[in-house]
């Protein structure tokens, strides 16, 4: 243990740092990662500071370390590490005390708290729960974890464990395939096997149930199954967007759950800052909890994934084969699994040179003819070249005229049709968009986007338009 370099204990150092960062750190941040937080000790040359979990460990350690270590030089005079240690469960009694969340795209919006607020695990007030529609494989215990999805995996986790205390809303966005639901499922299991009370439902669920609770007139018996629940899981949160209605009924059920302290988990496949066509109180409300995203796998955990399928099914493969399919299949964790599926299927079948000792050299010509079609779908990956040139070629007009200042008829919804599909398709950011269109502002971006959604709900002349263009992407 090295000596202490100020005369204060660990307790008061940190309260000072503590001091100095909620003169520089905005308050929703100060109250996420910050309130909680304790000074412990100093040991080899480190402040150890004692937090609530893992995530905020995490969050502390790689997001704002540096200007927690700049606070504590100046207060101390002297360079220190800073040590952050999980100090056991989250203590507290109310629902104000805890910290208020935050997205990394949007400005968090608190809801007003009142005293007598409860989380679930003070709010549940039976021990039963319905039967719920979740996927028995997707379980915490089989969930790979790296540095592409850490950080929804720990949020996950921290929810699970503390429902309605912490991360309330968790919002979970990510392309297809790559375990947002997952994630979510598991949460459910573990709230489930603790005894709350788990609804999970797509939002086209909802929908579907919501329109036909208006149309029956059982619009009060469907509040009671949504706003009676612990724990609401909702999957695919963007495809209530342009659903005037469906949002209605959503916020109305998201304020009930939120004031009742009970945990909302939603699902997405793009940050909630660019749900265009969301409404303001609805994109607000989601943007108040905590967003977090998962980003595609490197080839390093695509080969963990590999190895814990292989696992699953019983089954030893050759190195080779692994190696091969991680190689080819990079964006979407659902399409690599599924390539394994395939590969067995082959080894079961008389190929056996794809089955045993994974030092066992293979003819990969097996495997990729085995895989021939899966690899033609996953290889075919839409650039913004691709979009430029296919929308250009459909309205018969020049690739610099759709980046240009031109602003006739046809012009124009071409130029919106193509950021609208840089958007769906390449899912480029906004600002990346409108660099790419000429170096338009994101503004103009969104408004462009929204246009054409608009249009697609009763323009059939437009979703045709859009059909041929995206079949000529393969062309």
């Amino acid at each position: 243990m090295t000596e202490n370099p100020s005369k204060n204990t660990p307790r008061e150092m940190w309260d000072a740092v503590l001091g100095e960062l909620q003169l520089q750190v905005p308050k929703p941040s100060y109250e996420t990662w910050l309130r909680g937080t304790t000074g412990v000790a100093v040991s080899d040359g480190a402040l150890v500071v004692r937090t609530p979990n893992a995530f905020v460990s995490e969050m502390l350690d790689t997001r704002m370390y540096s200007l927690i270590s700049r606070c504590l030089e100046g207060i101390t005079g002297e360079p220190l590490e800073i040590r952050f240690e999980v100090g056991g469960e989250f203590q507290g009694s109310k629902r104000a005390s805890l910290p208020t969340q935050k997205t990394a795209d949007a400005k968090p919006q608190q809801l007003s708290l009142d005293e007598d607020r409860k989380p679930v695990s003070q709010a549940m007030s039976r021990p039963s729960y319905r039967r719920v529609d979740l996927n028995g494989r997707y379980r915490f215990e089989n969930f790979i974890v790296g540095r592409w999805n850490h950080l929804a995996h720990a949020a996950a986790v921290a929810v699970s464990e503390n429902p309605g205390f912490v991360y309330n809303p968790l919002v979970i966005y990510s392309g297809v395939g790559l375990g947002k639901t997952h994630l979510m499922h598991a949460i459910g299991h573990e709230v489930r096997e603790a005894g709350h009370d788990v609804l999970y439902t797509t939002t086209e669920e909802f929908t579907n149930e919501y329109i036909r609770a208006i149309r029956e007139g059982t619009t009060e018996e469907f509040r009671d199954r949504y706003r009676s629940t612990d724990v609401l899981l909702l999957d695919d949160i963007q495809f209530i967007i342009g659903k005037e209605q469906t949002q209605e009924g959503f916020f109305h059920t998201f304020n009930a759950l939120h004031m009742a302290g009970k945990q909302i988990v939603i699902t997405c496949d793009r940050p909630v800052s660019e749900l265009s066509l969301l409404q303001d109180r609805v994109s607000s409300r989601l943007a108040g909890g905590l967003v977090v995203d998962i980003q595609i796998p490197d080839l390093e955990t695509r080969m963990a994934i590999l190895r814990s399928k292989a696992e699953q099914l019983e089954r030893r493969f050759p190195n080779k084969v692994l190696e091969f399919i991680a190689g080819r299949v990079q964006r979407n964790v659902r399409e690599l699994e599924g390539c394994l599926n395939i590969v067995a299927a082959h080894a079961g079948l008389g190929h056996q040179s794809l089955n045993g000792d994974p030092e066992a050299d293979v003819d990969l010509g097996l495997v990729e003819q085995a895989l021939e079609d899966s690899l033609k779908e996953s290889n075919r990956r839409v650039s913004e070249e691709d979009v430029l040139s296919a929308v250009a070629r459909y309205f018969s007009i020049d690739k610099s005229t759709l980046k240009g200042k031109k602003r006739d008829r046809t012009t124009a919804q071409a130029r919106h049709v193509s950021m609208f599909l840089l958007r769906e398709e390449v899912q480029l950011p906004l600002a990346t968009i409108g660099r790419v269109m000429g170096g338009r502002d994101h503004t103009t971006v969104i408004h462009a986007c929204r246009r054409i959604e608009r249009q697609l709900e009763a323009d059939t002349r437009l979703r045709r338009d859009l059909m041929n263009i995206r079949e000529s992407f393969a062309a």
